[in-house]
């Protein structure tokens, strides 16, 4: 790794002492192989990890709509700064508007407790998991809230959701 060079000068007296002069040098060829296969494993790392995508059932373009009960939809909407609002039902009955209420992304009666207490609710009348979550989000919510709604609906085994326009009455909603 290291050594040590000894220069004698070739002494032209001989009862003259002289001193020896070492100069070091440090072998750099270990330091550069491992540059060398840090360099290597990052790029081979980087390239095998794949982007992760979320898969998405989108509805058939040919017309066919199934109607939907009530009791058996929850209907949450998404607004800029993080804001969710939400309300049981479909809510396009205009004689009967829907009661908002509001929500946050919290551990603790955040909006997966609300999730929670409506799929309870649905079996509990139904007898199975039927509950449908709609999904309305603003122009300007953000993308990341979207995301985190439906692990949300993954992590409470929420399998029927739907992504619709958010109406101009339910914009007033959210502040």
């Amino acid at each position: 790794m290291a050594e040590i060079n000894t220069a004698s000068s070739p002494g032209k007296g001989r009862g003259t002492v002289r001193r020896k002069v070492h100069s070091t040098r440090v072998d750099m060829t270990p330091m550069v192989d491992l540059g060398f296969l840090l360099i290597t494993f990052f790029m081979l790392t980087t390239t095998l990890a794949k982007p992760k995508t979320m898969d998405m059932v989108m509805p058939r373009d040919d017309g066919d709509s199934s109607k939907l009960a009530d009791s058996k939809a929850l209907t949450i909407m998404l607004g800029q700064k993080n804001q969710i609002a939400w309300y049981e039902g479909i809510g396009n009955d205009p004689q009967h508007p829907p009661q908002i209420k509001y929500a946050s992304f919290a551990t603790r009666e955040g909006i997966g407790d609300v999730i929670r207490a409506k799929r309870r609710q649905v079996i509990e009348h139904f007898g199975k998991n039927d509950l449908m979550v709609l999904i309305k989000a603003d122009d300007n919510a953000n993308y990341k809230n979207v995301v985190d709604l439906m692990d949300e609906l993954l992590i409470n085994n929420v399998v029927r959701y739907a992504m619709m326009d958010i109406t101009p009455e339910e914009k007033g909603y959210l502040h």
